[in-house]
């Protein structure tokens, strides 16, 4: 079968070219095809995909297919395309399972990879932090405030209620066990030792890791996509002291002040279950938790929060500047940071104890 085709083969006709010609094509059995574009006025890559889609119609292995008269024109525009290859589809190669030493040896790389980055980090940030000490005008000030502000001031609603509401279930709990002995005072003293020594800067740093420490993350990550950590470098500025020392100085500084209103309202949550559940009177609750706790055990919780906010920071601010590729790496990112600093909180409370425990 020879075809000819006249006119312009563009945009606007390749659709109803398609549908006519395949529909006339249907009633016969082809063993070879011609096309004839003499006549053709003009041909863009619309008019290519027209040709293309005829060479599919007939079967490759039992047919020809040749186009003849075409000007020189529509031959060095059909070979630009590549007319020929279009029809040949690449072969599919399947993915052979790696082995489990290869994995082995590919995820050991890439921890030793991560561990290199983490020291240099680490570094940078320990230099940052003499270069302020030396020279404090280098500490972005109104950047410090407002991560302040938004670490504790903002941070101040959430943990304030979910410690006073930890306070009324540790007081309540306790008090079911408590009263079969006639021991309804020592509620005041496991509320106010639990509190200040274990879950006041646990509970707080968990809620710092999930609203501050996944910002940070999203911030740095958003900003090294976006390329704004290499115009920073490239100006001269140092990436790690523009962005991430604000933010750790602004943490160490109020974690440890949230940590102190989340014991506070803890109390004040078992305070409220001791008088009106335990027939206690606030002087006696106050008087109790005074003679349970000492100095130390308020400032090692606060030294505790001080360290939970550090690694908190660290991890925040690291995940941000490891994040590589789109918008789905600031996700994982922020996922990453909120998991790390939650196992790296449990894990260090756990030094903590052991330390506490031997040192007492």
């Amino acid at each position: 079968m020879t075809l000819r085709i006249r006119g312009r083969m563009d945009a606007s006709s390749a659709g109803p070219m398609i549908q006519q010609i395949s529909a006339r094509l249907k009633e016969y059995v082809i063993s070879s095809l011609t096309i004839d574009i003499e006549h053709v006025d003009y041909l863009d890559d619309y008019g290519t995909l027209v040709l293309n889609e005829l060479r599919k119609m007939i079967p490759h292995e039992r047919a020809s297919f040749q186009i003849i008269h075409a000007s020189d024109k529509i031959q060095e525009l059909l070979s630009v395309l590549n007319f020929d290859s279009l029809s040949t589809q690449p072969p599919i190669q399947k993915k052979g399972l790696r082995g489990v030493i290869i994995r082995i040896g590919e995820e050991t790389l890439q921890r030793i990879s991560d561990l290199k980055y983490v020291i240099s980090f680490i570094g940078s940030v320990i230099l940052s932090l003499i270069q302020v000490c030396s020279n404090p005008r280098s500490l972005r000030r109104s950047d410090t405030l407002l991560y302040m502000q938004r670490v504790g001031v903002e941070g101040f609603p959430i943990v304030a209620l979910i410690s006073f509401l930890m306070g009324l279930i540790m007081a309540f709990m306790s008090s079911v066990q408590l009263q079969q002995f006639g021991a309804n005072i020592y509620v005041a003293s496991l509320v106010g030792l639990a509190m200040t020594r274990e879950l006041g800067p646990i509970i707080t740093a968990i809620i710092v890791a999930g609203r501050s420490g996944s910002a940070f993350a999203a911030e740095i990550g958003t900003m090294k996509i976006s390329e704004e950590v290499d115009a920073l470098f490239t100006m001269g500025f140092n990436p790690v002291l523009f962005l991430a020392v604000p933010k750790l100085i602004a943490a160490v500084i109020m974690v440890p002040i949230l940590t102190l209103f989340s014991d506070l309202f803890a109390m004040v949550g078992g305070l409220i279950v001791g008088v009106f559940m335990l027939d206690l009177t606030t002087n006696s609750y106050i008087a109790q938790t005074i003679k349970t706790l000492s100095l130390f055990d308020v400032f090692w919780g606060v030294f505790k929060s001080a360290v939970f906010a550090t690694l908190i920071t660290l991890i925040g601010c690291l995940k941000g500047f490891q994040a590589t590729g789109g918008a789905a790496a600031v996700g994982q990112a922020t996922t990453s940071a909120v998991v790390s600093s939650i196992f790296m909180i449990i894990l260090s409370d756990s030094v903590f104890s052991v330390i506490l425990r031997y040192w007492g």
